[in-house]
């Protein structure tokens, strides 16, 4: 995995704030790859409760990490039980590991 220790607390504490604390957080990607180099950083959120503003929680998410790992390109995809279940859905819950 090329994340450190402080980028993943970071994100922990970022999904807290406005996820809540019972989100949980997949890492999904070319970051689980050691061998490879650069890229975006991919995150699901995984909701138990239904979300009203998925896109607007993503959008939110996403603009404060970049601030807060110094520029990384942050893609987030949200799952909870009123959103449709999408092909990259599978790909994280799959391949992904929970941070």
């Amino acid at each position: 995995m090329r994340l450190t220790n402080a980028q993943i607390e970071t994100i922990r504490r970022d999904v807290r704030e406005l996820a809540g604390k019972a989100a949980r957080i997949w890492l999904f990607g070319s970051r689980l790859d050691d061998d490879q180099r650069g890229g975006d950083i991919d995150l699901m959120l995984e909701l138990t409760e239904p979300v009203a503003h998925p896109a607007q929680l993503a959008a939110r998410l996403s603009a404060r990490l970049y601030l807060h790992l110094d520029g990384h390109s942050v893609d987030v995809v949200v799952s909870a039980p009123n959103l449709q279940r999408l092909p990259i859905h599978d790909v994280a819950f799959s391949t992904g590991q929970r941070l």
